[in-house]
């Protein structure tokens, strides 16, 4: 079973203490701990993440023990010009957070990856720091994703850890005109594993995605280690809502990303191995309505 924590809030701050508190583990102790963030673009929340979930998941990265603290991204137009266009950089400044810049990065430090049976006409590379840290943390929006991928959470959240272009080609090319583009998404998760997701549902995207789309409030974070799991119980949340027919008229463990994931063994293969743990009585009743659709479909 792969345990996924649920907290019913409008409250970020609580939101991530919360639900790393109900999922009942704590892997940064002592660690240096990298956290990898939705910085895709600059747009509001749930374009990207919310500058508010940051700080508080940092705080509690803190106050858990971590030995250092490092935020990697590569975002869609250049990194430092979407960290500064949101605020974030003296925000992570005070808080002793190192600030790893993958548009930066060596040759050495995009590590090729390449697999016979994988949808990558000739594999990708992920950044360095991604497969080396001791402790990743990832951390993810809801939404619905408009341009090929249905959804974009956990695993979708991943495809920054590959390069835009590198070495005279065009990784994002590939990957957003290709008929393949949900198996490739699964695909990139394979080669490592976060410690922990926290994924802020406050405000989600039910339609459109991922910079701007159809507005609705979730109130809800989601924890877990398995992003198989969390991202089929954000994708109940989606259907719970209300969403588009992609995400509607399909049944969850049918989505091409999950599917694969499952496939490739990132995380569980079947509704029936996720537990949803309610983090209080209040969370409980949209938790019970989350699980019926998940179980369902």
């Amino acid at each position: 079973m792969s345990k996924v924590a649920f907290v019913k809030t409008e409250d970020r701050t609580i939101g991530v203490k919360s639900s790393i508190t109900t999922l009942g583990l704590n892997p940064v102790k002592n660690k240096d701990v990298l956290i990898k963030p939705n910085f895709n673009t600059a747009d509001p929340t749930p374009g990207s993440t919310h500058n508010d979930t940051l700080m508080a998941l940092v705080d509690e990265v803190w106050n858990m023990g971590a030995k250092s603290i490092s935020l990697g991204e590569r975002s869609y137009p250049p990194t430092r010009e979407v960290m500064d266009e949101k605020g974030i950089l003296p925000l992570l400044k005070q808080k002793d957070v190192h600030i790893i810049d993958f548009d930066d990065l060596e040759k050495k430090d995009w590590v090729e990856f390449k697999s016979k049976d994988s949808h990558w006409e000739n594999g990708f590379r992920i950044a360095r720091p991604i497969l080396e840290t001791e402790c990743l943390i990832s951390t993810c929006c809801l939404k619905t994703h408009q341009f090929g991928g249905v959804f974009t959470l956990s695993l979708k959240l991943h495809v920054g850890v590959v390069p835009t272009f590198r070495h005279g080609y065009q990784y994002m090319g590939e990957l957003h005109q290709s008929p393949h583009q949900q198996e490739m998404i699964a695909e990139i998760n394979h080669p490592f594993s976060p410690d922990l997701i926290v994924l802020d549902g406050i405000d989600v995207f039910t339609d459109g995605g991922p910079a701007t789309g159809k507005r609705a409030k979730g109130n809800i974070f989601l924890a877990s280690t398995d992003r198989v799991a969390i991202d089929a119980v954000g994708v109940a949340v989606l259907k719970t809502l209300g969403s588009n027919s992609a995400i509607m008229k399909r049944k969850i463990f049918d989505q091409r990303q999950i599917a694969r994931a499952s496939d490739l063994g990132i995380g569980v293969s079947s509704p029936s191995e996720i537990e949803i743990i309610s983090a209080d009585q209040e969370s409980m009743a949209f938790r019970t309505e989350v699980a019926h659709a998940l179980l369902s479909g």
